[in-house]
């Protein structure tokens, strides 16, 4: 039920803003995790892929920089990609402590998930058409200004200490 607070519309006590935000954050989660699930791996493993996919190979530090998992994380992420024989290791050309991280069949990884982001792009595009030139201007400078958000808080949480929940 929508009421409003203050000149604000609100929908059970929260701002229609912050529902919309939320909403939209679960709805993209859930459909990477589908996907993910669809190649029978997990969503992190899987936008890991879309990573390596978008920069080319890379050494396995800085595939933790741009995903802003702990090395750690991403060393068994690399190994389960390996074992499942998307991804393979190389030493590093330069520096005998790293290891460059490349993917292995990105046809293969594309023929699965081409018809799913093909009917997403379909999508998509009628949406976008429902809206002027200029409303989609907007909508994608707000969209890079809230990824740029996004990723400075990501880092600032990365950074803290985690709450104990218990």
């Amino acid at each position: 039920m929508a009421t409003r607070t203050k000149g604000r519309r609100t929908v059970a006590g929260l701002p229609h803003e912050e529902l919309l935000g939320r909403e939209l954050s679960n709805a993209v989660i859930f459909f990477h995790e589908a996907v993910a699930a669809h190649l029978g791996i997990s969503a992190a493993e899987w936008k890991c892929i879309g990573l390596l996919e978008q920069n080319g190979p890379l050494a396995a530090s800085r595939l933790a920089e741009l995903s802003s998992f702990t090395t750690g994380a991403i060393t068994g992420i690399v190994d389960r990609l390996e074992r499942a024989g998307y991804v393979c290791r190389q030493a590093h050309p330069t520096d005998r402590r790293s290891v460059i991280v490349m993917l292995l069949d990105v046809r293969r990884v594309r023929e699965i998930v081409e018809p799913v982001f093909q009917s997403l792009m379909k999508g998509m595009a009628q949406l976008a058409s429902r809206f002027s030139a200029e409303e989609l201007s907007a909508i994608a400078l707000f969209m890079s200004a809230m990824a740029n958000l996004l990723r400075g808080e990501t880092a600032k949480l990365k950074s803290s200490s985690p709450t104990k929940t218990r």
